[in-house]
């Protein structure tokens, strides 16, 4: 993996900016830097305005108490007192919306961030190889993804909007102070503020671990929630719903502990923040107070230390929170370019060229494969598909048949051999040329969480509303979709749950029939469904490969049968090959599958038969004759 981008651990907020520049300062977007100038200046505009707000306090307090009056620059329409407060009351109106003002300006600024960077993540993961998503789970992808957007918005509201104008207002401050009215004060400050920021860190640190605890508390509490609900048959069957209840109150328990804790500490968080600003403001009001009574200031002078004091409380009463979600937003955006780091196994070559389909002549040419290379999975595998043939790949479990599908979509790089398409080697063409070209009808199917109507037409999204119905018709799925409520817009369900097994195989049949592939591969399409409902989809899949190069990777013998070419395959070897009834005069490993698949089948209708001879004995027994 590529040097990470961003440390968390280190607290590089410095660079993590540097590597969120180009998406918050985009080269091809100017609107959006003009944006971020004229927020900046808001920024500086509305930090200058907030310190000289106290000003016009202190300038109508001198007036009224008769110490003193508005500086000459102040016009004369504004130096009486009651003018002055007006004053007072408007630029604090206009140090408001120059902050709004800003924050609006910069909020489009900050979500065009999040959303590239969410964007090249997304692309990111599809281009990543299949072992990587076989490796991860989708939910903590999608978390990543989740968080670090969030965190992305955390650093540019916090760091940006919050910390920076922050210390520009301390700077100004120091610069008022020390001016005004002499270094302790600024001294008197600066001793302040240290503990202050101290103090919350180290109790920021702590209360992390307590939030965290809590924060996995609710996890494993909403898991076994969420766990139950979803098995709710299986709890009933079990008569385990006190268990259930036990579990899920034992995590709330820990929960409750973890959460009073965390409020527990955010008392002492607050109560240590306000000792620690309460001592600094009374030593700099008590130092005022004594110049004061010494007549070296006014009762002016004494209320605008007082204002700028309490200006500066504010956003240190953020330190925490603000400290808690930088510093999360960095960990979390340290995942999200952790995942973007991560290579693509699978690349086009520099020089890659579309894949040009003319016959879809298919051959494998001494292929080798392993997923881990102490564990070959294929050892030379060689043999041709010619084109609009059909060839079916047969063999016992953990042979490697699905892995030449896998293959063929170069899901993977092969380690030795070739596998070309019209003479042209998968790895010389684009992969989305190539995966254009083969269509897939897979042992399970997964659905979108859309409409039939969706699901079909993503074989070819641009397809009318004619071709999708011609679609279904030529799967066999037209009539089932018009007997629905709401026909092609009926929702399927997450996975396409609300559908049966061969619902959903008819609806891939068709998606795949949209598509139009010159090269099918059927990979155990109907091994998960019943005897019937196999013979009904196998004669749609019939119809489908009818013309077109396609490869069949089955389980149950009787659906590779007109196959053109079988090849058993066992140990990563082709240990035979020929057409059905070759192999069974061959008396070898298919004969011997063939023979234990026929005597299951066999049983099996067997007992389908006494159970059916079993059920109209027993309404014989109980309809009286007369």
């Amino acid at each position: 993996m590529a040097e990470k981008t961003v440390s968390a651990e280190s607290g590089s907020t410095l660079r993590t900016l540097i590597n969120l520049w180009p998406y918050m300062w985009p080269a091809d977007r100017r609107d959006l830097k003009m944006r971020v100038l004229v927020a900046t200046a808001f920024l500086v505009l509305a930090k200058v305005v907030l310190v000289l707000v106290p000003y016009f306090y202190k300038w109508a307090t001198d007036v009224l108490s008769g110490e003193g009056s508005a500086p000459a620059f102040v016009p004369a329409l504004l130096a009486g007192p009651l003018m002055l407060v007006i004053a007072y009351n408007v630029m604090r109106i206009v140090q408001l919306g120059f902050n709004q003002l800003r924050d609006a300006l910069f909020a489009r600024v900050g979500q065009h961030a999040v959303r590239q960077l969410a964007h090249r993540t997304f692309v990111h993961m599809h281009a990543l190889s299949l072992r990587f998503h076989l490796e991860r789970r989708t939910g903590g992808l999608s978390r990543i993804i989740e968080r670090g957007t969030k965190g992305i918005d955390a650093i540019v509201r916090f760091t940006i909007l919050n910390t920076i104008p922050t210390l520009l207002e301390f700077a100004l401050s120091a610069v008022i102070f020390a001016v005004a009215y002499g270094w302790i004060y600024v001294a008197i400050i600066a001793v302040t503020v240290l503990l202050y920021v101290w103090f919350t860190v180290r109790a920021s640190d702590w209360r992390i671990n307590i939030r965290r605890e809590m924060n996995e508390s609710d996890t494993d509490a909403n898991t076994k929630a969420i766990d139950s609900l979803l098995n709710f048959e299986t709890v009933k069957y079990f008569n385990n719903e006190a268990m259930e209840a036990r579990r899920f109150d034992q995590s709330m328990a820990r929960y409750e502990e973890a959460a009073t804790k965390t409020w527990t500490s955010l008392g002492w968080l607050n109560f240590g923040q306000g000792v620690i600003f309460g001592l600094g403001m009374a030593t700099a009001m008590g130092f005022s107070a004594w110049e004061v009574m010494r007549g070296t200031q006014t009762i002016g002078d004494f209320v605008f230390i007082n204002a700028m004091l309490m200006q500066l409380s504010i956003p240190l009463n953020f330190i925490g929170f603000v400290y808690r979600e930088i510093r999360q937003g960095l960990a979390d955006i340290e995942h999200m370019f952790d995942l973007l780091d991560v290579p693509e196994e699978v690349q086009d070559r520099p020089d890659a060229r579309p894949l040009k389909v003319s016959d879809g002549d298919v051959r494998f040419e001494n292929v080798s494969f392993a997923y881990d290379q102490s564990r070959p999975i294929l050892k030379g595998i060689s043999f041709n598909i010619p084109p609009g043939r059909t060839v079916a790949v047969v063999g016992p479990s953990g042979a490697g048949k699905s892995t030449i599908s896998r293959l063929m979509f170069r899901f993977y790089d092969i380690q030795k051999g070739a596998i070309r398409i019209d003479g042209q080697d998968v790895r010389d063409v684009t992969q989305e040329s190539l995966r254009a070209a083969i269509g897939m009808v897979p042992q399970d199917t997964v659905l979108f969480n859309d409409t039939i109507r969706y699901n079909i037409r993503y074989g070819r999204p641009d397809a009318s509303e004619a071709e999708v119905r011609r679609a279904a018709e030529l799967a066999q799925i037209a009539s089932f979709i018009d007997s629905l409520p709401h026909g092609y817009d009926t929702m399927v369900g997450e996975r396409g749950l609300k559908l049966s097994g061969g619902e959903k195989q008819r609806v891939a049949i068709a998606r795949t029939i949209l598509k139009a592939p010159p090269i099918l591969i059927l990979d155990e399409a109907t091994s998960a469904l019943d005897t019937h409902t196999e013979q009904e989809i196998q004669a749609a899949l019939d119809m489908v490969s009818r013309g077109r190069t396609t490869l069949v990777i089955a389980h149950r013998l009787s659906t590779v049968i007109g196959a053109d070419e079988i090849i058993v395959l066992k140990g990563g070897h082709i240990a035979e090959r020929g057409t059905h009834h070759a192999l069974l005069a061959a008396g070898g490993l298919y004969a011997e599958m063939w023979n234990r698949q026929r005597e299951a089948s066999e049983a099996e209708e067997r007992l389908r038969r006494a159970r059916e001879e079993d059920a109209m004995g027993i309404i014989e027994r109980k309809v009286p004759s007369y």
